[in-house]
């Protein structure tokens, strides 16, 4: 991803950006059900590395396959790149954790951009106190080992009923999360940053007391001059 394309998506709402993708067809790009653990923290931008979760079978799943090196889970922790967002499919249960407070640290120190989870993690108090974003279902406390095994690391999954493809591009902001297909990326964050130029400008003139009809849209000549000249005013 290019500098300016993550610098410009951290400026803009998911909000606008759902209503780009709209505009080009694509209506399920919103990863469902999940919200920031720190709502007041930073936006979230980087290229998805994805993990995914299948039902666990106990005679697989004991305490003791965590003492594997190769434990997907772990390994995940370890290779998701630095910039990247670790994007865990745990098929939208939360009855168990999809990681927790320990794993969330070592992704940030890695330098990891945020993490999300269709499920929950445990030791979500700490982990809301971290200054990488994350993102979740609801917090759970039981180990993932009681119902999910991680199987599959930075191939195709689903988030929230969202597709998620490595590489892809994701964006989270107070919100929640959304996913940007990644050869749409630059196009996207250039227009929504127009987008959002335009309207500050409209939340700006409705608090003003200003109707929407003929603002928005700009359908009025006015709507459109007002905003060239507020353009210029605010050096935008």
């Amino acid at each position: 991803m290019k500098q300016e394309t993550r610098d410009q998506l951290m400026k803009v709402s998911t909000a606008t950006l759902c209503t780009a993708l709209f505009k080009r067809g694509l209506r399920n790009q919103m990863i469902q059900d999940v919200r920031p653990l720190n709502p007041n923290g930073p936006n979230m931008v980087g290229e998805a590395f994805t993990l995914r979760y299948m039902p666990a079978r106990e005679d697989r799943n004991g305490i003791e396959v965590f003492k594997n090196r190769d434990h997907p889970q772990r390994v995940a922790v370890e290779q998701c790149p630095p910039g990247a967002v670790m994007v865990i499919d745990s098929r939208k249960d939360a009855r168990a954790a999809s990681a927790g407070g320990i794993l969330v640290a070592r992704l940030m120190q890695r330098g990891v951009a945020g993490v999300v989870t269709d499920g929950g993690f445990r030791d979500s108090p700490d982990i809301a106190k971290y200054a990488m974003p994350a993102y979740h279902r609801q917090p759970s406390a039981p180990t993932n080992l009681t119902l999910h095994e991680a199987i599959e690391i930075n191939g195709p999954i689903g988030c929230g009923d969202a597709p998620v493809f490595p590489g892809d591009v994701i964006v989270g902001d107070a919100e929640g999360v959304l996913v940007l297909p990644a050869h749409l990326a630059d196009e996207i964050a250039a227009e929504a940053t127009e987008m959002t130029v335009f309207e500050d400008f409209v939340q700006e003139k409705v608090m003003e007391g200003r109707s929407i009809l003929g603002l928005y849209p700009p359908t009025d000549e006015k709507s459109r001059t007002d905003f060239a000249e507020w353009r210029k005013a605010k050096g935008r």
